[in-house]
């Protein structure tokens, strides 16, 4: 059986040629893997940490009051993480009333959760770097063309990133809130989805920074950056998604992969969030036309939870930084060894290339500041050129070669 191979000049002429014009539904999913691949003001990394980096910082921060109960859920823990810690202490304060487990009765783990929610608020209460970064380039590419659909941005994320980048350039942007004293969401307009193409519409699928229960104790956006009503551990998730805003954020995502000729890129995620995948994979099942370009950081074999979607739906591509997968194959990259055109040298060291001098070379979009800078520039003729006329681009993203 022949090795199948992917030639990454024709899928990114492909996608630059997409995100070039103002045509195509597009969306965008964005993980804790994009603040997390994101430079501070200095130059270090990252922004805002993922999983681990949160971690350590969160449980560094409430140590001095729960060190030793801290050490006890551990040891009773398969997982270490922070979302997996706060899903045992919010269990905890649900069953056990005035009963003490590790010392600490139902109320005492309340205050423990809080305490841990407090933290994990001010860990991802971040600001954007005052000159360029990967939401700067972003926005510039959402504002750089007259657009037929709004571009829809839906994240995981807690922090107000995004936000800050669309406000810093006074690009409008809607987040299913509105109101002055007390911004409350509205389902109705996120279902409808008629406000004009200029707004962006942000979706905050698990709650954001500001967000807290209003006096008729319904959702509100506060305009504080306090973490008050978040979604964080798995155990949870099921309940309160099923409670406005986050039914309706949901519904928003699955409703905009069942319309026609619609076309999702994500970055920094794992698809290992279960509810999150599950509206991706109905609504692509359900409709053909729709397609998921996964981004992602990590080698191919280390992204399952990517690639058991794409092995079951054809409309699902994989980018890894080794291999890709594409209607159902999973082959390695292979890049030709002449350009496609005069111009296309600048293109290619784009999105191929070495991230650090002892890396081997290999696709780079899987990190968010080289995918942003690829949309920032994708009608830069200037600097780039125009698309190199005698590449045979597939005729539907993500078509295999």
């Amino acid at each position: 059986m022949s090795l199948s191979v992917h030639n990454p000049d024709q899928y990114m002429a492909s996608l630059r040629t997409i995100i070039a014009q103002g045509r195509k539904r597009i969306g965008l999913l964005i993980g804790a893997g994009g603040p997390a691949g994101m430079a501070k003001e200095d130059g270090t990394y990252p922004l805002i940490p993922a999983v681990a980096g949160l971690t350590e910082l969160v449980l560094k921060a409430i140590e001095h009051d729960y060190a030793p109960l801290i050490k006890l859920l551990k040891a009773e823990l398969p997982q270490h993480d922070i979302e997996t810690i706060l899903s045992r202490v919010r269990s905890l304060a649900k069953v056990i009333g005035a009963s003490k487990v590790h010392d600490l009765d139902g109320k005492g783990f309340d205050t423990c959760g809080e305490r841990i929610c407090t933290a994990i608020g001010k860990v991802v209460d971040a600001r954007l770097p005052k000159g360029p970064s990967a939401y700067a380039d972003l926005v510039s590419w959402v504002t750089g063309t007259s657009r037929d659909y709004p571009i829809e941005i839906f994240t995981t994320n807690y922090d107000l990133l995004l936000e800050e980048a669309f406000e810093a350039v006074r690009a409008p942007y809607f987040d299913g809130f509105t109101g002055g004293r007390e911004p409350f969401f509205d389902p109705v307009s996120i279902a409808n989805n008629d406000l004009p193409a200029r707004w962006t519409r942000i979706w905050k699928l698990h709650g954001s920074l500001g967000w807290c229960k209003g006096e008729r104790e319904e959702v509100v956006r506060s305009g504080k950056s306090s973490a008050t009503h978040l979604v964080f551990p798995e155990h949870l998730k099921y309940d309160q998604t099923q409670k406005a805003p986050y039914s309706a954020l949901l519904d928003r995502l699955k409703a905009f992969l069942t319309t026609d000729d619609t076309l999702l890129i994500s970055i920094g995620f794992s698809f290992a969030d279960a509810h999150v995948a599950a509206r991706i994979d109905e609504g692509l099942a359900s409709n053909p036309s729709a397609s998921v370009f996964a981004f992602q950081f990590k080698s191919l074999a280390e992204e399952k939870a990517a690639c058991d979607l794409a092995s079951r739906l054809p409309n699902f591509s994989v980018y890894a930084r080794d291999k890709a997968v594409m209607n159902g194959i999973p082959g390695p990259w292979v890049l030709p060894a002449d350009l496609p055109s005069k111009d296309w040298g600048p293109i290619r060291a784009s999105y191929w290339g070495q991230p650090n001098p002892s890396d081997p070379q290999q696709f780079l979009l899987g990190a968010i500041e080289p995918l942003c800078k690829f949309f920032a520039a994708s009608r830069s003729t200037q600097v780039f050129g125009a698309a190199p006329t005698g590449l045979a681009v597939p005729t539907a993203p993500g078509a295999a070669v």
